[in-house]
Formats: C-alpha cells, sequence, structure tokens
C-alpha cells in the first residue's frame, strides 16, 4: 500500500508531466499544481522539495517561476519515487534490498516459511512495479502491457 503522501507526489508529477507534454511548458506555482492534482498546498511544498532534491523536478525562482519536470516522463521510475518518500517497499524487512534488516524474532531465514511465502508474492510484485514510469500512468489511462495481461 502506498501512502498518502506517495499519492500526492504521484498526482504532481501527472499534472507537472502533463505540462512538460505542450509545445511550451511553463513552471508551474505550488498553488496551480495543488489545484489541478487536487492536492492540499500545505503537503505538497514539502513533497515537490524532496522531489526536486532527487532531480526529478527543478524549480525556478521570482516571477514566473515555478516547478518543471526536468526528467523525460519515461525516465520517472514509480518504485524510485515510492522508495523515496515511502522508504523501502518490501513487506518484511528481510526482503529489502535497499534497507535489509533480519527480523528480530527470527531464528533461521533460510527455513522461515513466513519469509519465504511473501518473498515468491513480492519477488512477483517487483517485476511488475520496476518497469513503471511516469510515461506509464501519464498515457492516456492506458495500462502498461506488462499489466494488461493480468
Amino acid at each position: 500500500m502506498i501512502t498518502q503522501k506517495a499519492k500526492y507526489a504521484l498526482k504532481a508529477l501527472m499534472v507537472l508531466g502533463d505540462e512538460a507534454e505542450r509545445a511550451v511548458p511553463e513552471p508551474l506555482t505550488i498553488e496551480t499544481i495543488a489545484r489541478r492534482s487536487g492536492t492540499p498546498k500545505r503537503f505538497l511544498e514539502q513533497i515537490l522539495l524532496e522531489i526536486r532534491n532527487a532531480g526529478i523536478v527543478g524549480s525556478i525562482r521570482g516571477r514566473g517561476g515555478g516547478y518543471l519536470l526536468i526528467r523525460p516522463p519515461a525516465l520517472v521510475s514509480i518504485p524510485e519515487l515510492l522508495r523515496l518518500l515511502d522508504g523501502p517497499i518490501a513487506p518484511l524487512p528481510c526482503l529489502s534490498r535497499s534497507a535489509y534488516q533480519r527480523c528480530e524474532d527470527c531464528t533461521d531465514e533460510a527455513s522461515c516459511r513466513i519469509r519465504r511465502m511473501f518473498a515468491e508474492i513480492f519477488w512477483s510484485y517487483l517485476i511488475i512495479i520496476e518497469s513503471l514510469t511516469l510515461a506509464d500512468i501519464l498515457s492516456s489511462g492506458q495500462l502498461p502491457a506488462e499489466l494488461a495481461s493480468i
């Protein structure tokens, strides 16, 4: 499950992605992004700062300034964004590639049936989610080919 923060970020990126597809994209103010995305402005400021620091969006100061998507939508990785905002996406800490931690109550990972069961589910999930980009979300409501067959 993704957090509300990640949903707000995705909505904001969709607005910026739509703007990026225009012939002459313009920077959008936080107010404009909040209005178009239906996201509360007070949350959006912090979210956009995190996304800017990750190099996904850029900001321009002053009159006529605002935020712009600086990566092509096809290079904005959805799992990268989720990890940035929500932390590890693994269901168990012992399955995380980026933030591995041994489970406190586990005596033997190799024989842990809970780990084995969730690992199978998680790897299937990873195969799908690792291929998703902002371009997939922007593409006229169509599911990516990997998901259309599910």
